[in-house]
C-alpha cells in the first residue's frame, strides 16, 4: 500500500452526510485509497438517516497514515462528542503527514487539542462558538478553509469539497483538479477567496444592545472612526471591558472585526463597480491603496486587482443562455 495516497475518514453515528460525500467524491479516482474508518469498524448512521458502510475499526488505523479527514456533526450546542472519538482523533492527528476537518468536524480537532495555538475555521454559524469554547484557537471566521501547518480546517458543509480539491491540486497539480472540479460542475477555486457569509450575519446577536449598535454602525460606515477608544467611549466602558466583550460575543477582537467589515465592503465594491483601488480603499476605510493591498493579500491571499479579475472572469462562467 502506498501510504502517500491513502486518506482515512474519520466517521461515528450522527455525522453530516454531505460533509463526507463531497470531499470523497473529489478524491474518488484522483489517485488516493479513501477508507471510511469508525469505532470498533461499526456501520454508522449519518444525520440524514442512511447508513455509512465502513471499512476500518479505527482502533486499526496506523499513525502513519497520510491524510486523516474529520467531517462535521450537527451543532453541538456545547457539549462534546464521545471521549472515543476524541481519543481516535487525537491519536492519528499527532502522527498524520496532515489532518482535515470540513465544516463542525473543527469542534473535534479542537476537542483533540490538536488546533491550539493554531488558526482554524469551521461553519460561519459557529465561529464565535468555537472561539469562545476554545480561546487557545484562533478562529477566522471569513475564510473557506484555513491551513495551519499540518491542520487544514474548512467551513460549513460544501467548504470540504474546495478543501479536497486543494489537495488535489497540492498533491497532483492543478490540471488534475481543474478536471476533477470540472466534472463535478463546482469551482477549482471560488472567486477570489470570498467570505463564506456576511460578516454581520455570521455574528451571533450580542446580548448586549449598546454593542449590537456599535456593530451596526461599523457596517453602516466601514470608513468611520472605529477606533478602539472611540467604540469604547460609545459604550460607556473601558478599552479592556470592550475587547472582553468582543472576544466573547463576537468571537474576535474589536480590530479584527473593523478589518473584516473593511474587506467584506472592498469586496462588494471590486464586485460591483469600476471605481479605481485608490478610491475604494478610501471608502471603506483603508485611508490608502497600499494598506488595503497589504490586509487583502493577508486576508484573502491576492491582492484587490486580482481579486477583481478573479471575480469577473468566474461569475462570467456562471451564466448560460
Amino acid at each position: 500500500m502506498k501510504t502517500e495516497s491513502d486518506v482515512v475518514v474519520v466517521v461515528g453515528d450522527g455525522v453530516v452526510l454531505l460533509d463526507v460525500a463531497g470531499p470523497v467524491q473529489v478524491l474518488h479516482g484522483t489517485g488516493y485509497r479513501v477508507r471510511l474508518a469508525s469505532p470498533g469498524g461499526r456501520t454508522v448512521v449519518s444525520d440524514t438517516g442512511i447508513p455509512l458502510g465502513v471499512e476500518l475499526a479505527l482502533e486499526d488505523v496506523p499513525e502513519t497514515v497520510d491524510t486523516v479527514m474529520v467531517p462535521g456533526y450537527p451543532t453541538v450546542n456545547g457539549h462534546g462528542h464521545p471521549p472515543e472519538l476524541i481519543a481516535h482523533v487525537r491519536r492519528l492527528g499527532a502522527g498524520a503527514r496532515r489532518t482535515t476537518s470540513a465544516c463542525t468536524g473543527a469542534y473535534l480537532l479542537a476537542e483533540a487539542g490538536l488546533l491550539d495555538g493554531r488558526r482554524a475555521t469551521t461553519h460561519w454559524a459557529e465561529c464565535a462558538t468555537l472561539a469562545r469554547r476554545f480561546p487557545r484557537v484562533r478562529v477566522e471566521p471569513d475564510a473557506i478553509y484555513v491551513r495551519d501547518g499540518p491542520l487544514i480546517t474548512s467551513a460549513g458543509v460544501t467548504a470540504g469539497i474546495d478543501l479536497a480539491l486543494a489537495l488535489v491540486e497540492e498533491d497532483h497539480g492543478p490540471e488534475v483538479a481543474r478536471t476533477a472540479a470540472k466534472h463535478l460542475v463546482v469551482f477549482l477555486q471560488r472567486p477570489g477567496g470570498q467570505s463564506q457569509f456576511s460578516v454581520r450575519g455570521a455574528v451571533p446577536p450580542p446580548r448586549d444592545a449598546r454593542l449590537r449598535r456599535v456593530l451596526d454602525a461599523v457596517v453602516a460606515d466601514p470608513a468611520g472612526s472605529h477606533t478602539l477608544a472611540a467604540m469604547a467611549e460609545q459604550l460607556a466602558v473601558s478599552e479592556r471591558h470592550l475587547t472582553r466583550l468582543f472576544r466573547r460575543e463576537v468571537g474576535g477582537t474589536p480590530g479584527q472585526y473593523v478589518e473584516r467589515v473593511r474587506v467584506e465592503a472592498a469586496q462588494a465594491m471590486l464586485e460591483s463597480c469600476d471605481a479605481g483601488v485608490n478610491t475604494i480603499a478610501r471608502a471603506c476605510g483603508f485611508g490608502t491603496d497600499e494598506t488595503m493591498r497589504r490586509v487583502f493579500l493577508r486576508v484573502l491571499g491576492a491582492p484587490p486587482a486580482a481579486y477583481r479579475a478573479r471575480f469577473r472572469t468566474t461569475t462570467s462562467a456562471q451564466v448560460a443562455f
